[in-house]
């Protein structure tokens, strides 16, 4: 999950600061979440979901669909 997160990140071109402004959180405790040293709270895996347009699911290494789930 760490790995997805940061390479995310990295996709995007954005720096730590950057994400860690958007998620209201420091860098340090941003960089954290991506070296899996603390696990990351479920506001703020959503809200990662939210910003890199997939799923949870995704994040959390239980599919490799980046895709956000679609209801039908």
């Amino acid at each position: 999950m760490y790995q997805r997160i940061r390479d995310l990140r990295e996709d995007k071109d954005m720096t730590q600061t950057q994400i860690a402004s958007y998620l209201n959180c420091s860098q340090r405790i941003y960089s954290n979440y991506e070296r899996g040293d603390v696990d990351i709270p479920t506001a703020i895996l959503i809200k990662l979901a939210i910003f890199h347009n997939t799923s949870t699911d995704y994040l959390l290494g239980l599919t490799d669909e980046k895709a956000p789930y679609k209801r039908k």
